[in-house]
This record gives structure tokens, C-alpha cells and sequence, in this order.
């Protein structure tokens, strides 16, 4: 039976100041009394939409979805300073003790599935399930195929497209070169390269999928986009290399289910499967024909099945 998403429900907003200038806008749903989940959006970089409180049963679940630092309609929009790995993890904690509670589940995917887990090392007590996409697990493997050498062999033409105007005594680092442009270019160059990196992430992400454009008009926003995933990426995601698998130990046993689409070239398959197999009792779902976006119709009928899983799972066990 195929799953579709929730119908839309009224969400209240919410404007939480940080520590910092840092203003963090969220919305919650559902049921005050239900199981509290969070969404973590991907990018770094990215936003919510209205769509995202809609993998949940409104009546089961405490919905609460939140823009990133510098991110969406979070404040100062594209902020770079005091936005790292640690402070989005901090956050998520200052946003669990604001909402009073004690114990959610953690629903992200591609970076979002990175900061999930970031935080679960960092907070297990307070996590009480994971339900994971699209793994990104933030390892120089995992961004030398995205933005060096890998996804480049599969879409040949586009990465020419790509590195076309970066000179090839660069092009040993191309996150670096684009972090250049991004962040230290005139406005005519900042746009130009954030529509470029734009162009080819796109592309990455929408192969399998000829109704959607791979292509973004340059402006104001996508500049403040991409400066924060080159932020983010430049600097490894502000973590150890490969800290998520080397304190796999740390993670809460809960249950964690990780959903990946077989023709995902933005996160590797490899990565998902790394990380279920160090997880006990992990349950990995690979989903054919499926590629790295949420709105997919394979991933959507997966995600619900999922938080309605864990809707059975959660009960059963607080019913022990």
C-alpha cells in the first residue's frame, strides 16, 4: 500500500534567540502530547518548506521544524560567523530545553543526517529514535565525490560546465577555488560562481528526474546559499575526519532506520551502508529507482511508513 504525505495543518511560529545574533526561526504542529520530532534540513545551506511537517500523523506527533543558522528566515540571513557544526548542534539542544523536552526523534537527511547524528553523539539521553536519508556522513571522501572526483565521471559534460572557469592550477582543490569566489569575489563574481556550483549540485541531485530543472536563476539568496555550504564544506564541516564512525559508540541504542535511493550521486550509497552496518539493530532500506530528494515519490512513501513505524515502535515500548 502506497503511504502518501500528511494533509497540511496549521503551524505556530516562532522566532528563538541564541546566544549570538543568531535568530532562529521554527514552526510547530501536530499533537503537544505526541512523540516531539525534529526535521533537520539538508544544504548546509538549505531551508524548510510547509511540505516538511507533512511526514508526520499530526495526531501521533509533535512536529517541530527549524531554519538553520544564517539559513531560510533564520537571522542575520547567510551569517557565517558563529555558524559552525558545534553551534547548530547546540542549538538543537537550546531548542529541545525551550519546547521542554525530554526525549525526540531525530528525522534528517543528507546534512541533516549528519547533524543528526552529530547531535545524537553529543545529546544521546535526549534522543529516542533516528529515521536518516540520503547518509552524508562529511568524510574528504564523501566531498571528494561530490566536488573533486566521482560524481565527475558520471555526469562528464556537466562537470566540465563546472570547472570550466577555474584555472587549472586550481583545480587540485575546488572547494577551495569556489570558496575564493564565494567569499572573497565582487558581487558579478559571487554570482557567477554560486549559480555555477548551484548548476552542478542540481544537477547532481535531479539526474534521475527529467521534470525538474537543473538550472537556478543567480540572485541575492542563492549567493548566501552557497557561501554557506562552501563555508561549511572549506573548513570539513567543522569536525575530525570521520568523527561520526569513529564515536559510533556514542549513539543512544534507539531505534534507527536509514532509507537511501539507489540512484543517489549526491551521498554515496557506501555511506549508508557503512553506517547501518555500525549501528546494531539498524534497519537500512534501498530504495530502487530513487535518487537523493526528499519529494521523490519512492523516498516520501518510505519516510511515512517510517515515522508511522516508529509511531507502533515508540508505544510498544513505553508500554513495557
Amino acid at each position: 500500500m502506497k503511504n502518501t504525505l500528511y494533509p497540511s495543518s496549521s503551524s505556530t511560529k516562532l522566532v528563538l534567540q541564541t546566544e549570538s545574533p543568531h535568530q532562529l526561526y521554527i514552526e510547530f504542529s501536530g499533537n503537544p502530547l505526541g512523540i516531539p520530532v525534529v526535521f533537520l534540513h539538508g544544504g548546509p545551506g538549505s531551508s524548510c518548506n510547509e511540505s516538511h511537517h507533512r511526514y508526520f500523523n499530526p495526531e501521533h506527533y509533535y512536529i517541530i521544524t527549524f531554519d538553520q543558522r544564517g539559513c531560510g528566515l533564520s537571522t542575520p540571513k547567510g551569517e557565517l560567523a558563529d555558524n559552525t557544526s558545534q553551534h547548530l548542534v547546540n542549538d538543537l539542544e537550546q531548542i529541545r530545553e525551550h519546547f521542554n523536552i525530554e526525549q525526540w526523534l531525530i528525522f534528517g537527511g543528507s546534512w541533516g543526517a549528519c547533524l543528526g547524528l552529530l547531535y545524537a553523539q553529543a545529546f544521546p539521553e535526549r534522543v529516542n529514535g533516528m529515521i536518516l536519508r540520503g547518509c552524508f556522513l562529511a568524510r574528504e571522501q564523501d566531498l571528494f565525490w561530490f566536488a573533486q572526483h566521482g560524481a565527475s565521471e558520471v555526469f562528464p559534460e556537466e562537470w566540465q560546465l563546472f570547472i570550466q572557469d577555474i584555472p587549472v592550477n586550481e583545480r587540485a582543490d575546488l572547494v577551495a577555488a569556489f570558496y575564493q569566489r564565494l567569499h572573497h569575489g565582487d558581487h558579478a563574481t559571487q554570482l557567477k560562481y554560486a549559480a555555477i556550483w548551484a548548476d552542478w549540485s542540481s544537477k547532481v541531485a535531479t539526474h534521475n528526474l527529467s521534470s525538474i530543472s537543473s538550472k537556478r536563476k543567480p540572485d541575492e539568496t542563492l549567493i548566501l546559499k552557497v557561501k554557506i555550504e562552501t563555508h561549511y564544506a572549506f573548513h570539513r564541516y567543522f569536525i575530525e575526519e570521520n568523527q561520526i564512525l569513529n564515536n559510533i559508540t556514542a549513539l543512544p541504542k534507539v531505534p534507527v532506520t536509514i532509507i537511501h535511493g539507489e540512484l543517489d550521486r549526491t551521498c554515496l550509497l557506501s555511506a549508508s551502508q557503512q553506517l547501518a552496518a555500525s549501528i546494531p539493530n539498524s534497519e537500512l532500506i534501498v530504495l530502487a529507482n530513487t535518487g537523493h530528494l526528499i519529494e521523490e515519490s519512492n523516498m516520501i512513501d518510505a519516510l511515512v511508513a517510517a515515522t508511522d513505524q516508529f509511531v507502533t515502535t515508540h508505544e510498544h515500548n513505553t508500554t513495557k
